[in-house]
C-alpha cells in the first residue's frame, strides 16, 4: 500500500518530524507500506539562510527518519530535505526502505524561478538551491518508483525518462502555491499519469505556514487512466492506495504509446 501525508510543515525542523511522527501513528497496519512526505516537509523556512543553516545538519535528520522507517516499518518516501552542498543546499528527496536505509536520492532538477500574483510574489529558488541532474527510478516492493519534486511537473520529457526508465509509481512531492495550485495542480498531475501510464502519487503541503506562505493542498494519486483515485483537498492527513500493476501493463499492452513515440531524442 502506499500513503501521500499532507503536512503543514513550519520553520522548526524538530517540530515537523515531531508532527511527521504523530501522523505515522494513525496510518493503517498494512505492510509493506510506503508513505509519501510533501517537499520541504523537513523545513519550510522564511529565507534560503535558515534553511541553509538546517542543510549543515541534514545528518542529524537524516537518522532521525531512518529511526522512524525502522520503528514504524514503512518504506518513506521523504519529500525533500535541505543537503548542504558548496554555498547552497540539495532539495533533496530521499527514499529509505524499513531497514532505514537509504536506498535512493533524487535532487530537485527543475527550480522554481518565477513570479507569482500571490502574497509572497517572487520566487527564486535557484538563489540557494544547487540543482540536480540526475534522474532517479529505483526498484521496490511496491513497483519501480520514479522521484520528482513540485516544479519538475511541468516538464513532460522528465516524465516520459523516467517511464522510459522503467517508472510505474512517479511521485510528485510538493508545495504549490494557492494560486498556481487552483490553476494548473491537478491538469498537470493527470496530463503526466496519463502520458506515462503510470500511478502518480502527489503529496502536498497545505495552508497558510509560519513562513507566510500559502500553499494549495489537495495531495491526489492518480491511475494509470488519469481516474482520480484519491484525494484530501485541505488540513492534515493522508490518502492511500494500492497500486495495481497488472492493470497497469494491460493499459501499456493495449496502448503503447511509448513506442510511437517519434521525438525521442528530443526529450531529456
Amino acid at each position: 500500500m502506499i500513503v501521500a501525508l499532507q503536512m503543514c510543515s513550519g520553520v522548526c525542523a524538530d517540530a515537523n518530524i515531531e508532527q511527521l511522527n504523530q501522523q505515522l501513528q494513525q496510518l493503517p497496519t498494512t505492510r509493506p507500506l510506503l508513505v509519501c512526505l510533501p517537499e520541504s516537509f523537513l523545513v519550510f523556512s522564511k529565507s534560503g539562510q535558515q534553511t541553509l543553516a538546517i542543510a549543515k545538519q541534514s545528518d542529524v535528520y537524516i537518522q532521525q527518519l531512518a529511526d522512524l522507517c525502522r520503528l514504524y516499518d514503512i518504506w518513506l518516501a521523504a519529500g525533500t530535505l535541505p543537503i548542504a552542498t558548496n554555498n547552497k543546499y540539495l532539495a533533496a528527496s530521499l527514499l529509505f526502505n524499513n531497514q532505514g536505509d537509504v536506498v535512493a536520492q533524487y535532487n530537485k532538477m527543475h527550480l522554481f524561478d518565477v513570479d507569482v500574483a500571490d502574497g509572497t510574489g517572487a520566487y527564486r529558488e535557484s538563489n540557494y538551491t544547487q540543482a540536480g541532474n540526475d534522474i532517479v527510478v529505483v526498484d521496490s516492493p511496491f513497483g519501480k518508483i520514479g522521484l520528482t519534486v513540485c516544479y519538475d511537473l511541468r516538464f513532460s520529457g522528465l516524465f516520459s525518462a523516467l517511464q522510459r526508465g522503467g517508472a510505474e509509481i512517479i511521485l510528485v512531492p510538493s508545495a504549490f502555491t494557492t494560486v498556481t495550485g487552483a490553476a494548473h495542480w491537478q491538469p498537470l498531475l493527470t496530463a503526466r499519469a496519463i502520458e506515462t501510464q503510470s500511478y502518480v502519487i502527489a503529496a502536498a503541503q497545505a495552508g497558510q505556514h509560519e513562513n507566510g506562505r500559502a500553499t494549495y493542498g489537495h495531495s491526489i494519486i492518480i491511475s494509470p487512466w488519469g481516474d482520480v483515485l484519491s484525494e484530501l483537498a485541505d488540513g492534515i492527513g493522508f490518502i492511500g492506495c494500492q497500486p495495481d500493476l497488472n492493470r497497469l501493463h494491460a493499459i501499456r499492452r493495449d496502448m503503447p504509446v511509448q513506442s510511437h513515440q517519434r521525438f525521442r531524442e528530443q526529450l531529456l
